[in-house]
């Protein structure tokens, strides 16, 4: 064998180049006659075919490519030689001695003997792969369903200057200063995908008690102080957090149809100030309070996403008492289990119609303009009914990524509510802060935000006033540690409240 025929008797057998060992598992065998860029006029091409029929084991890339005139590392033709000492005992092993011509035999043995080394690596990285793989194997949880969870632990302990704290209408809320409070979260995400790009997601959930096991939701029960992941507790009962199912139904738009859905999954998204267990947790923060007064029920969801456009539109809908055909509800079996809403005194006690039309529901529509990574300006507008409260509200949010580590964001927000306990009412709000990554740390996130949840003149003599920091610092890739401050003045819209302090150390850990 000369010495083109000995180099492409290795490498018809085993294609490299660029060639890892997972392009080297979709290799595909094929004939000479397959090659897309090998010709009978090239030089090789008898050489390849003869090694074809004698051994029947040449491959490609996966576009059927052979690349012969690549260069090889030493590694890359050791695993060539790996694939032909193997092909040539397969063979051997089968009674087709015949076959294999002792020159053929005569060259691996002395390639053998010179690659030993790099035999011997490539031997074991083959099977730490096949370990890993079988060990995937048995792990996996399903081949279309993906499981993701997560727990959230905070300690949660403020107190608040003055005698009393004061609900907006007055009433005392307490005279004594808070105790500190544990609370917790559990949740496992279910998400499965049938043809790829669609999506059955179910999630359920578990927590502590509800909004009362934050200090900041205690004392300031009304404007969506309390931190978001304490009212989505249920004396820790597990209960359905999500059900929806997202699919396109053309190359641009997506609909989403839901059993169970909260609105603020879909709309008014936010990169620095939305995700409660990663960075804001205050629930004004999170989402624009006017906006989605009542966000959780059953609906449907269509977005587009035009390809040539800077732009996408979502439109959602969204009943709170879908699934209750008769009957009435009362107000408070109304709470919202995952957002921040509208504070029961505005709105008369009474209880809310049944069914997918029925009351409270809400309408939202939303077009994202976002000419780049860094930013997005998103406008709003959301009508509909909350217990007998015909509202519309218009809102506007940004964020905007002034460099790789700084961005800056905000939300607004203006709204009619008509027939609340105070009448026709028109609260605005608002809110914005700072973002800030790899603050003293790498992979760490540190916000600043302020706003004001409740702006109206009919409720209270002042306007509340929330400010939060957090310091989110990664402890592994599944552990974070946020120790965080929030600041309430005026809070429940009365300037005869003194100033509320609460710190919290908030754990995530994530799977």
């Amino acid at each position: 064998m000369n010495i083109f025929k000995y180099k492409y008797f290795l490498i018809s057998l085993f294609v490299f180049g660029n060639f890892t060992f997972a392009d080297a598992v979709k290799a595909e065998e094929l004939t000479v006659n397959q090659l897309s860029d090998v010709k009978t006029t090239d030089w090789a091409f008898v050489t390849l075919q003869s090694i074809t029929e004698r051994y029947g084991c040449i491959q490609s890339y996966p576009d059927r490519s052979y690349r012969g005139n690549v260069a090889l590392s030493r590694f890359e033709f050791a695993a060539g030689l790996q694939s032909c000492i193997n092909k040539l005992d397969e063979m051997l092993r089968n009674g087709l001695s015949n076959k294999v011509s002792q020159e053929d035999l005569s060259t691996l043995n002395r390639l053998q003997t010179e690659f030993t080394s790099e035999l011997g690596i490539i031997s074991q990285k083959v099977n730490n792969l096949e370990q890993r793989t079988e060990q995937l194997e048995v792990q996996n949880f399903s081949p279309t369903t993906k499981l993701s969870g997560q727990a959230i632990f905070a300690l949660s302990a403020g107190s608040f200057s003055g005698d009393r704290i004061l609900s907006p209408t007055g009433a005392v809320i307490t005279r004594n200063q808070p105790n500190v409070t544990f609370l917790n979260r559990f949740s496992i995400d279910l998400n499965t995908s049938f043809v790829g790009k669609d999506l059955l997601k179910i999630r359920l959930l578990a927590g502590s008690a509800g909004a009362i096991d934050s200090t900041s939701g205690f004392l300031e029960p009304n404007f969506a102080s309390a931190l978001d992941y304490s009212v989505q507790g249920r004396d820790n009962q597990v209960s359905l957090a999500r059900l929806y199912y997202s699919f396109n139904i053309a190359d641009e738009v997506r609909l989403t149809i839901a059993p169970l859905m909260v609105a603020n999954d879909f709309i008014d998204k936010n990169r620095y100030a939305n995700v409660s267990f990663n960075d804001f947790s205050t629930q004004a923060f999170v989402n624009n309070f006017i906006l989605l007064p009542r966000p959780l029920g059953a609906g449907v969801v269509a977005e587009w996403s035009p390809k040539q456009l800077p732009i996408r539109v979502r439109a959602l809908y969204v009943a709170n008492n879908a699934n209750r055909p008769t009957g009435s509800a009362i107000v408070n079996t109304l709470r919202s289990t995952e957002s921040a809403e509208l504070p029961v005194l505005i709105f008369p006690n009474r209880g809310g119609e049944q069914g997918l039309f029925g009351d409270p529901y809400q309408g939202v529509v939303e077009l994202e303009y976002s000419p780049d990574r860094n930013f997005a300006l998103r406008l709003q507008y959301a009508g509909g009914k909350v217990i007998g409260s015909v509202f519309n509200a218009f809102g506007v949010n940004f964020d905007w990524g002034i460099s790789d580590r700084i961005g800056v964001f905000g939300r607004y927000g203006l709204s009619s509510y008509n027939d609340t306990e105070f009448g026709n009412i028109s609260p605005n709000y608002w809110m914005a802060g700072f973002s800030f990554k790899d603050l003293f740390t790498q992979g760490s996130i540190t916000g600043l935000a302020v706003g004001q949840p409740l702006i109206v003149r009919e409720i209270g003599n002042a306007s509340q006033t929330n400010f939060e920091t957090f310091y989110n610092i990664p402890i592994d890739k599944f552990i974070r540690i946020t120790p965080l401050v929030q600041v309430i003045t005026n809070a429940g819209n009365r300037n005869e409240n003194g100033t509320i302090w609460v710190g919290a150390l908030r754990t995530v850990f994530s799977f």
